[in-house]
């Protein structure tokens, strides 16, 4: 556990107070370095939910946009349609009376 010859010493001098002393002083140390880590995964948690929120919006305004082409497409195959079947009804009427003439 305690391997620098420094703090054997240290803690020699001191006794139990000093070993006592350094056991808390090292365990606020890291409780410091658990804090900074914490507060860095929230930091980063923060920054992907902004991120998150604008790609759900993205999808949203992008389904949007798909669903308004798609309608358009819907209609204008329709419009299509009825111009066909009246070129049809048109060219049936003028062979009708073309073969009637």
């Amino acid at each position: 556990m305690i391997s620098d010859p420094d703090i054997v010493s240290a803690v020699a001098q001191f006794g139990v107070a000093g070993l006592i002393a350094w056991m808390w002083l090292s365990e606020r140390r890291a409780a410091s370095v658990r804090d900074r880590q914490l507060e860095e995964a929230h930091e980063r948690i923060r920054t992907d939910r902004q991120a998150l929120d604008v790609l759900v919006l993205l999808a949203r305004e992008s389904t949007k946009a798909l669903a308004g082409v798609e309608l358009q497409q819907r209609e204008l195959s329709n419009a299509i349609e009825r111009l066909n079947r009246t070129l049809d009804a048109t060219r049936r009427d003028a062979r009708r009376h073309g073969s009637a003439a």
